[in-house]
């Protein structure tokens, strides 16, 4: 998926998210699928607190690359109380691919199923950097 992406080809909306390291200072890429909701875009970590969440906690931001387009970002992270509609929306756009690391939380999910998941899953809200 990320070599795709590095080619410009993006398979549902899949980019290449590149981070800072927190020890090597060394740019650290890995393919993820960046979700736009009402007016904002997400990155949501289906495999819980990764390195790249490591990293992006430790750099404040990245690049996401399609192609030759790159665009650099910052990011906050959201709280547990702010991502049910995000993991929401997320499972409901790309739950047949990363729905096994959820453990049985899916977008039909209740409001306090997905509250429960919400700490195994970091939520960054990304801006694009002028």
């Amino acid at each position: 998926m990320g070599r795709l992406a590095r080619r410009g080809v993006s398979l549902m909306g899949t980019a290449e998210l590149s981070v800072l390291g927190r020890s090597s200072g060394e740019w650290r890429s890995i393919p993820v699928n960046p979700l736009g909701l009402e007016g904002a875009d997400y990155l949501v970590s289906a495999r819980g607190h990764s390195q790249w969440v490591r990293n992006m906690r430790a750099a404040g931001g990245g690049r996401l690359t399609l192609g030759r387009k790159v665009r650099h970002f910052s990011a906050v992270e959201l709280t547990d109380a702010e991502k049910p509609a995000v993991l929401r929306a997320y499972l409901e756009r790309w739950g047949w691919e990363v729905g096994r690391f959820f453990d049985g939380v899916t977008a039909s999910s209740t409001d306090e199923e997905l509250l429960a998941a919400a700490p195994r899953h970091p939520v960054f809200r990304i801006t694009a950097e002028q």
